[in-house]
């Protein structure tokens, strides 16, 4: 019994790039370009010859609530859509010998998606977040083929997340593309993972201890004899470990080859200090041939929990100093590009951060490279998030299948420090405890080296949720949200008090600001009104970080978050559908004050920046100047003049009622080479001013 043909791109334009000429090894090619798409339910729109030409033009990523040239969702807005949506695309196509497989990925498609190829439905994937696959060999055809693609975005309550304060958006918000391999080698359908897995159970300065799983599958008719052959790499390209195994797998069967070995005297993975990174080559090959290739990226490194010191990286306390970290932005919504998530971290390294907390779901591969590559420790978790009415069986059966996807497809990198199961996660306690064991038994499964976290809210600090995983990451907006009484500091030392011996961090704090709202003596702001001043915003992080830069044993400091967040049930703020915590506009264009007041804290690049400089129409004839800087000392000049010099109290200089002259008046502060000037007017109208140029 002969296998049916496959098949392989011909080098036509629709598809826009060649394949790799080692016709031994995977080739990828993308598929975002030429695609239809259609904001709306259409029976039919799975068959080959349906009518799709009145659909627009999508190029992916793509969402149905901003790629399609819509400026995102606003609270009862319309536009802001849940419901069903499809994508078509057609592909040239011709046959190759029955020696191939070819695989349809999916970097993310939110929520339920449908794949049809030439009419046939090739299979459902249940999540909105993960690599996903189909083998689609047999349903191609040599000539003309069509891929329909039925997404939905609606609520269901089978599926994470049943909630949150997050807008989901729908569509192929991430790149598709199509793989083409060999009929044995790696499993290319274990859960979206890169088919190679490296662990290191026991790290020292002798010796790393390593683990590599590498996942196979034979789609021949008979039995195979695979080798698998992994060589470990330094960063210099020096070989410095090689290990294989022959392992036989029966036909259409899938199997698992475990190697073990040990890389001498390693270099570790440091977090920013060295983000070394090692590489693993694999090849599966049998009697005849190479079957495939792949070159993974891995550290070594060790992460510890302590009660009092707080986190240990390779033995040592690491400063955890992070942000929280949505997937969107203004105008793309979710579907945002490589140049979008490298100018995110971008800026989370100029401010000087640590850490990030990609909430609150999985995110794009390229944010964990840009991770493990910078040396930042990342929380990541599944979206398990808000309000869940009745834990059933395929709710459980849905958040386990994305934790397995999630862990998977994260295993090797080193700036994961845990796996998270949710996020404030409300209804019956003890049913989501229950819950929450199932998942953390999961995790454990699938990765014994990390802990699990689970970032707890909004009921008692020793309900039945916050005892499930390892470590606890509690959200606390004390100064924020009226109804949690008391400091940030107050209630750390109280829970330390009580339980001395469980390291936790703070996953969450946060104040709303809008850059349009300046008020340099903002009184106390209710949340849910249409006033968040930004000075409030910048007021709220000097009080809370003081307090928790001065608790070492909180092992982690998460601010909510680096940029403003669509959240299509708000409407707060100057802007409803938005979240305007963050500390960067939602377009990326502004860095409120509050940045800077971290990046003064936290980066080692020079600071010096003056404060409420979007206040610049002022209507009195004094006013305080406030800086935030890293330099020891800071002298102010008014107008070419002169006036003093202060010394930085915590990273701050306040000048006390300095006088403005009638008109605009020129403000610099200055230590040395650094400076920053400003102009604010007095007794002018706006359209008077000439401001000075953001930064």
């Amino acid at each position: 019994m002969s296998l049916p043909r496959v098949l392989i791109f011909t080098l036509v334009a629709c598809l826009g790039l060649a394949l790799p000429a080692l016709a031994q090894t995977h080739a990828t090619s993308p598929l975002d370009t030429g695609w239809r798409f259609l904001k709306a339910d259409a029976k039919g729109a799975e068959a080959p010859a349906f009518d799709d030409s009145q659909w627009r033009v999508a190029t992916l990523p793509h969402t149905a609530n901003a790629g399609d040239g819509e400026d995102g969702p606003t609270a009862g807005n319309s536009d802001y859509y849940r419901g069903t949506m499809w994508y078509r695309k057609a592909l040239e196509l011709k046959a190759l010998p029955a020696s191939k497989r070819l695989y349809l990925q999916f970097d993310g498609a939110a929520l339920v998606t449908d794949v049809f190829v030439n009419g046939s439905f090739v299979g459902r994937h249940e999540g909105g977040y993960a690599i996903f696959r189909f083998d689609i060999s047999r349903f191609v055809t040599a000539g003309r083929n069509v891929i329909a693609v039925r997404v939905s975005n609606a609520l269901w309550p089978h599926i994470a997340p049943p909630g949150g304060d997050f807008t989901v958006y729908g569509g192929l918000y991430r790149n598709v593309s199509l793989i083409e391999a060999r009929e044995a080698g790696f499993d290319w359908l274990d859960k979206g993972s890169p088919a190679v897995a490296v662990t290191t159970p026991k790290v020292s300065a002798q010796g790393a201890e390593l683990n590599i799983r590498v996942p196979l599958r034979n789609t021949r008719t008979q039995a195979a004899r695979l080798i698998v052959q992994t060589r470990i790499f330094d960063a210099a390209g020096k070989p410095v470990l090689s290990l294989s195994k022959a392992i036989n797998v029966a036909a259409g069967a899938t199997a698992q080859a475990d190697l073990k070995g040990e890389v001498k005297t390693p270099r570790l993975w440091n977090g920013r200090k060295d983000p070394y990174l090692y590489s693993a080559v694999t090849e599966v090959s049998d009697d005849r041939a190479t079957l495939d290739r792949s070159s993974i990226a891995f550290g070594i490194r060790t992460v510890r929990f302590d009660a009092q010191k707080g986190l240990l990286l390779n033995g040592q306390p690491y400063e955890v100093n992070g942000v929280n970290l949505h997937a969107s932005r203004a105008g793309k919504g979710g579907a945002i590009t490589r140049a979008d998530i490298a100018e995110d971290f971008d800026l989370i390294d100029e401010m000087g951060a640590t850490a990030v907390r990609l909430v609150h779901y999985p995110h794009a591969q390229m944010a964990y490279d840009e991770a493990d590559r910078r040396g930042l420790l990342v929380l990541t978790e599944i979206p398990l998030v808000g309000h869940v009415p009745v834990v059933t069986q395929t709710l459980r059966d849905n958040a386990a299948e994305q934790l397995r996807e999630l862990i998977r497809q994260n295993l090797n990198h080193p700036s994961v420090i845990a796996w998270g199961l949710g996020n404030e996660v409300h209804g019956e306690t003890a049913a989501i405890a229950g819950l929450l064991r199932e998942l953390n038994a999961v995790a454990k499964s699938e990765d014994a080296s990390r802990a699990t976290i689970y970032a707890h809210c909004c009921v008692a600090d020793d309900d039945a949720r916050a005892l499930v995983t390892d470590q606890l990451g509690f959200n606390r907006y004390f100064g924020w949200y009226p109804e949690q009484k008391g400091t940030l500091g107050e209630w750390a030392d109280t829970y330390h008090k009580r339980f001395p011996t469980k390291p936790f961090a703070v996953t969450e704090y946060g104040a709303g600001a809008s850059i349009s709202h300046q008020d340099d003596t903002p009184g106390l702001v209710v949340p849910a009104s249409g006033w968040h001043p930004e000075q409030y915003q910048a007021l709220y992080h000097e009080t809370n970080w003081a307090m928790l830069k001065a608790r070492p044993y909180i092992w982690g400091r998460f601010v909510w978050q680096m940029f403003d967040a669509a959240s299509d049930g708000r409407n707060e703020g100057e802007k409803s559908g938005l979240n305007d915590k963050g500390l960067v506009t939602y377009d990326r264009q502004t860095r409120k004050d509050a940045f800077w007041f971290y990046k003064a804290q936290w980066s080692k690049a020079p600071v010096v920046y003056i404060t409420s400089r979007r206040f610049n129409q002022r209507h009195e004839p004094r006013a305080d100047v406030k800086i935030y800087t890293n330099q020891p000392q800071i002298t102010l000049t008014v107008n070419g003049a002169k006036l003093t010099t202060q010394t930085a109290i915590n990273g701050v200089v306040i000048f006390k009622s300095v006088p403005l002259n009638p008109g605009v008046n020129t403000i610099q502060a200055e230590n040395g080479a650094y400076y920053d000037r400003v102009r604010w007017a007095f007794n002018l109208p706006v359209e008077s001013l000439i401001s000075a140029s953001e930064r």
